[in-house]
Protein backbone atom coordinates (compact mmCIF):
# COMPACT_ATOMS: atom_id res chain seq x y z
CA UNK A 1 0.00 0.00 0.00
CA UNK A 2 2.89 2.29 0.98
CA UNK A 3 5.11 1.56 -2.39
CA UNK A 4 1.13 2.33 -4.20
CA UNK A 5 1.64 5.59 -2.78
CA UNK A 6 5.11 6.58 -3.28
CA UNK A 7 5.34 5.56 -7.25
CA UNK A 8 3.16 8.24 -8.46
CA UNK A 9 5.07 10.64 -6.33
CA UNK A 10 8.22 9.63 -7.52
CA UNK A 11 7.41 9.28 -11.33
CA UNK A 12 5.96 13.08 -10.74
CA UNK A 13 9.04 14.48 -9.17
CA UNK A 14 11.33 12.98 -11.56
CA UNK A 15 8.85 14.81 -14.85
CA UNK A 16 9.19 17.48 -12.96
CA UNK A 17 13.12 17.67 -13.08
CA UNK A 18 13.40 16.38 -16.82
CA UNK A 19 10.47 19.26 -17.93
CA UNK A 20 12.51 21.53 -15.74
CA UNK A 21 16.38 20.45 -17.22
CA UNK A 22 14.15 21.22 -20.79
CA UNK A 23 13.39 24.42 -20.03
CA UNK A 24 16.70 25.18 -19.17
CA UNK A 25 18.36 23.38 -22.68
CA UNK A 26 15.97 25.90 -24.67
CA UNK A 27 15.82 29.32 -22.00
CA UNK A 28 16.75 32.43 -24.11
CA UNK A 29 15.36 30.91 -27.83
CA UNK A 30 12.47 31.15 -29.91
CA UNK A 31 11.73 27.36 -28.76
CA UNK A 32 11.02 28.12 -25.21
CA UNK A 33 7.27 29.71 -25.68
CA UNK A 34 6.36 26.47 -27.88
CA UNK A 35 7.68 24.55 -25.18
CA UNK A 36 5.80 26.05 -22.25
CA UNK A 37 2.44 25.08 -24.40
CA UNK A 38 3.72 21.46 -25.03
CA UNK A 39 4.10 21.42 -20.99
CA UNK A 40 0.50 22.43 -20.63
CA UNK A 41 -0.51 20.03 -23.29
CA UNK A 42 1.30 17.56 -21.26
CA UNK A 43 -0.49 18.23 -18.47
CA UNK A 44 -3.86 17.40 -19.90
CA UNK A 45 -2.37 14.38 -21.19
CA UNK A 46 -2.41 12.87 -18.38
CA UNK A 47 -5.30 14.45 -16.64
CA UNK A 48 -7.24 12.93 -19.30
CA UNK A 49 -5.60 9.63 -18.93
CA UNK A 50 -6.92 9.84 -15.33
CA UNK A 51 -10.49 11.06 -16.17
CA UNK A 52 -10.44 8.22 -18.70
CA UNK A 53 -11.84 9.57 -21.37
CA UNK A 54 -10.96 7.73 -24.20
CA UNK A 55 -11.39 9.64 -27.18
CA UNK A 56 -9.53 12.60 -26.00
CA UNK A 57 -6.59 10.59 -24.42
CA UNK A 58 -5.99 8.88 -27.82
CA UNK A 59 -6.36 12.07 -29.93
CA UNK A 60 -3.82 13.64 -27.56
CA UNK A 61 -1.41 10.59 -27.92
CA UNK A 62 -0.96 10.96 -31.58
CA UNK A 63 -0.57 15.15 -31.09
CA UNK A 64 2.52 14.30 -28.98
CA UNK A 65 4.05 12.00 -31.79
CA UNK A 66 3.46 14.24 -34.32
CA UNK A 67 4.67 17.25 -32.10
CA UNK A 68 7.91 15.39 -31.40
CA UNK A 69 8.96 15.01 -34.92
CA UNK A 70 7.91 18.59 -35.71
CA UNK A 71 10.16 19.91 -32.74
CA UNK A 72 13.32 18.10 -34.16
CA UNK A 73 12.05 19.20 -37.84
CA UNK A 74 11.54 23.38 -36.92
CA UNK A 75 14.07 23.80 -34.32
CA UNK A 76 17.12 22.06 -34.90
CA UNK A 77 19.18 24.97 -35.37
CA UNK A 78 18.03 25.72 -31.48
CA UNK A 79 18.44 21.94 -30.83
CA UNK A 80 22.34 22.17 -32.34
CA UNK A 81 22.79 25.12 -30.51
CA UNK A 82 21.38 24.02 -26.80
CA UNK A 83 23.60 20.85 -27.57
CA UNK A 84 27.23 22.92 -28.08
CA UNK A 85 26.27 25.24 -25.21
CA UNK A 86 26.28 21.98 -22.76
CA UNK A 87 29.83 21.70 -23.24
CA UNK A 88 30.35 24.78 -22.56
CA UNK A 89 27.77 25.03 -19.44
CA UNK A 90 29.17 25.52 -15.93
CA UNK A 91 26.94 24.57 -13.64
CA UNK A 92 28.23 26.96 -10.64
CA UNK A 93 28.77 30.10 -12.01
CA UNK A 94 30.48 32.73 -9.54
CA UNK A 95 28.98 36.63 -9.32
CA UNK A 96 31.79 39.33 -10.25
CA UNK A 97 33.58 40.14 -6.80
CA UNK A 98 32.90 43.93 -5.99
CA UNK A 99 36.85 44.97 -7.16
CA UNK A 100 36.00 42.95 -10.88
CA UNK A 101 32.51 45.26 -10.74
CA UNK A 102 34.69 48.14 -10.10
CA UNK A 103 36.99 47.67 -12.69
CA UNK A 104 34.42 46.53 -15.25
CA UNK A 105 32.16 49.66 -14.37
CA UNK A 106 35.54 52.21 -15.03
CA UNK A 107 36.49 50.56 -18.28
CA UNK A 108 32.94 50.66 -19.44
CA UNK A 109 32.05 54.46 -18.36
CA UNK A 110 35.87 55.62 -19.87
CA UNK A 111 34.66 53.95 -22.76
CA UNK A 112 31.32 56.28 -23.12
CA UNK A 113 33.10 59.36 -22.11
CA UNK A 114 35.70 58.43 -25.26
CA UNK A 115 32.97 57.56 -27.59
CA UNK A 116 30.72 61.37 -26.31
CA UNK A 117 33.56 63.49 -26.80
CA UNK A 118 34.37 61.85 -30.31
CA UNK A 119 30.57 62.16 -30.65
CA UNK A 120 30.22 58.60 -31.63
CA UNK A 121 27.10 56.84 -30.58
CA UNK A 122 27.23 53.37 -28.72
CA UNK A 123 24.89 50.97 -27.03
CA UNK A 124 26.40 48.68 -24.03
CA UNK A 125 24.27 46.11 -22.84
CA UNK A 126 24.97 44.20 -19.48
CA UNK A 127 23.14 40.80 -19.09
CA UNK A 128 21.88 40.65 -15.61
CA UNK A 129 19.71 37.23 -14.86
CA UNK A 130 17.15 37.00 -18.25
CA UNK A 131 19.28 35.35 -20.34
CA UNK A 132 19.99 37.19 -23.67
CA UNK A 133 20.98 34.34 -26.09
CA UNK A 134 18.56 35.28 -28.63
CA UNK A 135 20.59 38.66 -29.15
CA UNK A 136 24.01 37.41 -28.77
CA UNK A 137 23.59 34.89 -31.32
CA UNK A 138 21.94 37.80 -34.04
CA UNK A 139 25.16 40.02 -33.46
CA UNK A 140 29.00 38.72 -33.64
CA UNK A 141 30.44 36.25 -30.88
CA UNK A 142 33.85 37.75 -29.83
CA UNK A 143 34.01 36.39 -26.01
CA UNK A 144 36.73 39.33 -25.01
CA UNK A 145 37.42 41.14 -21.66
CA UNK A 146 36.26 44.01 -21.11
CA UNK A 147 38.45 47.08 -22.06
CA UNK A 148 37.66 50.97 -22.78
CA UNK A 149 39.87 50.67 -26.23
CA UNK A 150 37.63 47.68 -27.59
CA UNK A 151 34.49 48.80 -26.93
CA UNK A 152 35.40 52.43 -28.27
CA UNK A 153 37.04 50.64 -31.46
CA UNK A 154 33.96 49.02 -31.74
CA UNK A 155 31.33 51.91 -32.09
CA UNK A 156 34.28 54.11 -34.36
CA UNK A 157 32.45 55.14 -37.25
CA UNK A 158 32.62 52.73 -40.55
CA UNK A 159 33.58 49.95 -38.16
CA UNK A 160 31.11 46.90 -39.68
CA UNK A 161 30.48 45.82 -36.04
CA UNK A 162 29.44 49.73 -35.03
CA UNK A 163 25.31 49.20 -35.85
CA UNK A 164 23.46 47.33 -33.24
CA UNK A 165 24.86 47.06 -29.18
CA UNK A 166 27.40 45.04 -27.50
CA UNK A 167 26.22 42.33 -24.58
CA UNK A 168 28.12 41.51 -21.05
CA UNK A 169 27.66 39.06 -20.46
CA UNK A 170 29.55 37.20 -16.75
CA UNK A 171 31.79 40.25 -16.68
CA UNK A 172 33.54 39.45 -20.73
CA UNK A 173 31.91 41.01 -24.11
CA UNK A 174 29.82 38.33 -25.14
CA UNK A 175 29.00 39.78 -28.79
CA UNK A 176 29.08 43.03 -30.72
CA UNK A 177 26.55 43.88 -33.55
CA UNK A 178 23.31 42.70 -31.91
CA UNK A 179 19.64 44.02 -32.40
CA UNK A 180 17.13 44.67 -30.18
CA UNK A 181 13.25 44.97 -30.23
CA UNK A 182 12.03 48.32 -30.67
CA UNK A 183 9.83 49.59 -28.20
CA UNK A 184 6.44 50.45 -29.08
CA UNK A 185 5.61 53.14 -26.52
CA UNK A 186 3.83 56.01 -28.56
CA UNK A 187 4.63 58.32 -25.44
CA UNK A 188 8.35 58.40 -25.97
CA UNK A 189 9.76 61.36 -27.71
CA UNK A 190 11.10 62.21 -31.26
CA UNK A 191 14.00 63.50 -30.08
CA UNK A 192 15.25 59.98 -28.88
CA UNK A 193 16.06 57.98 -31.67
CA UNK A 194 16.74 54.24 -32.66
CA UNK A 195 19.05 53.59 -29.69
CA UNK A 196 17.10 55.11 -27.47
CA UNK A 197 13.72 52.82 -28.50
CA UNK A 198 16.29 49.72 -29.04
CA UNK A 199 17.44 49.76 -25.01
CA UNK A 200 13.65 50.38 -24.10
CA UNK A 201 12.48 47.90 -26.16
CA UNK A 202 15.29 45.19 -24.58
CA UNK A 203 14.62 46.43 -20.90
CA UNK A 204 10.93 46.13 -21.07
CA UNK A 205 11.13 42.50 -22.11
CA UNK A 206 14.25 41.80 -19.68
CA UNK A 207 16.23 42.72 -16.42
CA UNK A 208 19.49 43.78 -18.77
CA UNK A 209 20.71 47.14 -17.82
CA UNK A 210 21.33 49.60 -21.02
CA UNK A 211 23.89 52.27 -21.37
CA UNK A 212 23.57 54.18 -24.31
CA UNK A 213 25.74 57.40 -25.84
CA UNK A 214 23.76 59.28 -27.99
CA UNK A 215 25.89 61.19 -31.00
CA UNK A 216 23.25 63.59 -31.60
CA UNK A 217 23.18 64.66 -27.56
CA UNK A 218 26.34 64.22 -26.90
CA UNK A 219 25.50 62.79 -23.39
CA UNK A 220 25.32 59.42 -21.71
CA UNK A 221 21.95 57.94 -20.61
CA UNK A 222 20.77 54.72 -18.92
CA UNK A 223 17.94 52.39 -19.22
CA UNK A 224 16.42 49.71 -16.53
CA UNK A 225 13.25 48.44 -16.76
CA UNK A 226 12.00 50.53 -19.48
CA UNK A 227 12.98 53.27 -17.17
CA UNK A 228 15.12 55.94 -19.21
CA UNK A 229 17.83 58.36 -16.65
CA UNK A 230 19.19 60.83 -19.55
CA UNK A 231 22.02 63.01 -18.87
CA UNK A 232 23.88 61.25 -16.44
CA UNK A 233 27.51 62.17 -15.20
CA UNK A 234 29.98 59.76 -15.18
CA UNK A 235 30.29 59.37 -11.44
CA UNK A 236 26.00 58.96 -11.70
CA UNK A 237 26.66 56.45 -14.60
CA UNK A 238 28.63 54.03 -12.48
CA UNK A 239 26.58 54.41 -9.35
CA UNK A 240 23.46 53.77 -10.54
CA UNK A 241 24.47 50.63 -13.16
CA UNK A 242 26.40 49.18 -9.78
CA UNK A 243 22.59 49.80 -8.18
CA UNK A 244 20.67 47.67 -10.82
CA UNK A 245 23.47 44.96 -10.88
CA UNK A 246 22.98 44.46 -7.27
CA UNK A 247 19.20 45.18 -7.08
CA UNK A 248 17.47 41.92 -6.92
CA UNK A 249 13.86 41.86 -8.63
CA UNK A 250 10.68 40.31 -6.88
Amino acid sequence: MLENMWKPIIEIAILWFIIYEIMLFFEGTRAIQVLRGIVILLFAFFLFQRLNFTILDWLFMKLFAISVIAILIIFQPEIRQGLARLGQHHIFSLALQEEELEEMLEKITKAAEGLCKEKNGALIVIQKYDPLTTYIENGVLIDAQVSSELIQTIFTPNNLLHDGGIIIQNGRIASAGSLFPLSQNQDLSRVFGTRHRAALGLTEETDAIVIIVSEERNDMSLVYRGRLYKDLSREELISKTKEFIKLKDV
